[in-house]
């Protein structure tokens, strides 16, 4: 998506980035979240931050299994599992929130990081290349075509859902937070 929006991307290991901004060798990165961004550093080489991109909007919690050896469990061993995944899964998310956040404040009231909102403008090349990547992708292989179809039908269902049914909160967010109360 970068690359199609006029960008040189060079995919570095996690550790690599901060050194290569810091030599001059990278003008920007993008690594994960505040934490990750914090924990490895980029304060250091970086006061500047922009937020929101449509190319990682969640992370994901997974655990992988040797089939044969899942496929043998019995029922019972198999709810565990299941459930201990959920539960790991919500708890991870959780504690992302609350780390994440404590980084956020972190990075910018002591490290001198400016967060900024990516600009629409920016927002919509990224839909855009999007388009141009996914039909692709999907004219390449048509199983990578029935997935995209379906997790297409399911966010279009699900987000229409979403739009309409939850408040904004930043009303509320600034209602209490956004100004000093007498």
């Amino acid at each position: 998506m970068y690359k199609d929006m006029g960008a040189a991307v060079n995919p570095l290991p996690g550790g690599e980035i901060v050194p290569a901004m810091d030599r001059g060798l990278l003008d920007a990165a993008e690594f994960n979240n505040a934490s990750s961004d914090n924990l490895l550093g980029f304060p250091d080489v970086a006061k500047v931050c922009m937020l929101q991109s449509f190319h990682q909007c969640s992370e994901q919690f997974e655990i992988l299994f040797n089939k044969k050896k899942y496929d043998g469990l019995n029922a019972e061993h198999k709810a565990i599992i299941k459930h201990a995944i959920e539960a790991a899964s919500a708890d991870m998310s959780w504690k992302a929130i609350d780390r994440y956040s404590k980084d956020y404040i972190d990075m910018s009231s002591k490290k001198g990081v400016k967060f900024y909102k990516t600009p629409d403008a920016i927002l919509k090349k990224q839909l855009q290349s999007w388009d141009k990547i996914m039909a692709a992708k999907s004219a390449e292989n048509p199983s990578f075509k029935k997935v995209l179809d379906s997790m297409r039908a399911f966010a279009q269902r699900s987000c229409r859902w979403q739009n309409d049914t939850n408040v904004d909160y930043k009303m509320a967010y600034n209602h209490f937070f956004g100004k000093k109360r007498g």
